[in-house]
């Protein structure tokens, strides 16, 4: 979310979805305030050495080589008063979805009151009643909630059927365009089919492997003939990363392995081509 940087009461600049850098040391104990436009309230905290360690709930950290990235997520309406946005007997439940501060959905059934915290893509969300729960679905996103008030599935996507099994495309959002396929029965994810929309090109050919590797798809067009047979291990040999983030070099590409807790480091490899083909990957 677009917003305003200040530190020490110093206006910085803009700062939205693009890296932007500035040189600071930890041990000043430096003031600083992301004011987000529009009706949100600012996110606010202290750039020393315990923030390095253990930020704010609305704060990841992204350790790369010689920097770290202060991600902002989870602003909050700066209108606290609560404002009912529909509600909805189902099923012999009481669905209430409000904002107040953020979208919540309270729920009543058998079980007793259940409180579910709600992206705001669900804002604008209509309810249906299943046997496995209560089915919320917006334009771009739905959530699947049990009656005892798990939520089963968060999801972007389109819901493509909701009867007695659940189907949906899900976007990956990455360089080749990927969606899946998914279909759910009883709040279990029963089936996955994942397609492409788009051809890799030789600027895109490293990120799309990793990407590829991620989300579980067949890897095996990206590798040689010497590695073609490895393409179901190489989810095991780059370990439990959860997402891939581009570099400046089309044969080189950052993935983020979790450390703890909204703290997060990136780590390198390197891509050999062989006649077009990846031969070799290595960390660096």
């Amino acid at each position: 979310m677009p917003s305003i940087l200040s530190i020490n009461g110093a206006h910085l600049g803009q700062v939205d979805g693009f890296e932007r850098s500035a040189e600071l040391t930890p041990s000043d104990d430096l003031f600083c305030e992301l004011s987000p436009f529009g009706d949100y309230l600012p996110v606010r905290f202290r750039f020393d050495e315990n923030f390095l360690l253990s930020p704010p709930p609305q704060i990841r950290l992204y350790f790369t080589e010689n920097a770290v990235a202060v991600y902002a997520c989870g602003f909050l309406h700066a209108d606290g008063a609560m404002r009912v946005l529909w509600q909805k007997r189902l099923d012999g439940a009481l669905l209430t979805l409000f904002m107040q501060g953020k979208l919540q959905l309270s729920l009543e059934t058998e079980t007793g009151f259940h409180l579910i915290g709600l992206p705001d893509c669900l804002a604008d969300s209509t309810a249906a009643s299943r046997d496995d729960g209560f089915l919320l679905s917006s334009e771009g996103a739905f959530a699947l909630i049990s009656r005892e008030g798990e939520i089963l599935v968060l999801s972007e996507g389109k819901v493509l059927s909701s009867e007695q099994t659940l189907k949906a495309e899900i976007p990956f959002r990455d360089c080749l365009g990927h969606t899946a396929l998914c279909e759910w029965k009883a709040g279990k994810l029963v089936s996955c089919a994942i397609r492409s929309a788009f051809p890799p090109t030789a600027a895109t050919y490293a990120l799309a492997l990793c990407e590829s590797a991620l989300i579980g798809a067949d890897c095996t067009s990206f590798l040689s003939p010497a590695l073609e047979g490895k393409a179901g291990s190489l989810k095991e040999y780059l370990g439990d990363f959860c997402s891939v983030v581009m570099t400046d070099e089309p044969d080189r590409v950052g993935l983020v392995y979790e450390r703890k807790e909204r703290i997060f480091d990136v780590r390198y490899f390197r891509v050999e081509f062989t006649d077009g083909k990846i031969s070799n990957l290595r960390p660096e």
